[in-house]
């Protein structure tokens, strides 16, 4: 627990101070470090975000499940989940329901890969109607994920509306 809390620690540590530079010294050599939306799958990491959002999309609970590492930690909502297990029995299932009803469109992701931890950040555009609501938000997505024994697992999402 101790480690992925601290590799956590130092990936958000990383994100921030990266994210900083990207935006106040927009140049070719930093870009170039960059995934762009259009070429997510350019990555391992990134192929392994687009199955598990393909997974939720689809209502695939064990492929979804499958991509996070036992002890992820999910902020959504303002609440927290601390495993796959909590949030496979708990939210994973109200979120392929809302997922299948509605539209998504990527607007901006952007993957950063550095040894065997990346971290992902994108905002969406969603759309559609569920439970007899119109829908029509934007949200952003941050993930980060490790690997380990030559898979990537997602350590961490956060969910935002």
């Amino acid at each position: 627990m101790k480690v992925i809390h601290s590799i956590l620690m130092v990936t958000l540590l990383l994100f921030a101070t990266v994210s900083f530079n990207l935006l106040a010294h927009n140049n070719d050599k930093n870009t170039a470090k960059i995934v762009a939306k259009n070429s997510i799958v350019a990555t391992e990491a990134g192929k392994t975000i687009a199955q598990f959002h393909q997974a939720l999309k689809s209502g695939d609970r064990v492929t979804a499940r499958a991509l996070l590492a036992n002890k992820v930690t999910i902020f959504e909502g303002g609440g927290v989940e601390k495993s796959a297990d909590e949030y496979a029995e708990h939210h994973m299932l109200a979120d392929m329901k809302y997922l299948a009803e509605i539209n998504t469109e990527v607007l901006d992701h952007q993957i950063k890969v550095i040894g065997n931890i990346a971290y992902s950040m994108s905002r969406s555009k969603s759309r559609g109607q569920f439970q007899g609501k119109d829908i029509n938000s934007e949200g952003m997505e941050t993930m980060v994920l490790l690997k380990a024994a030559g898979k990537w697992k997602i350590v961490h999402i956060h969910w935002s509306h």
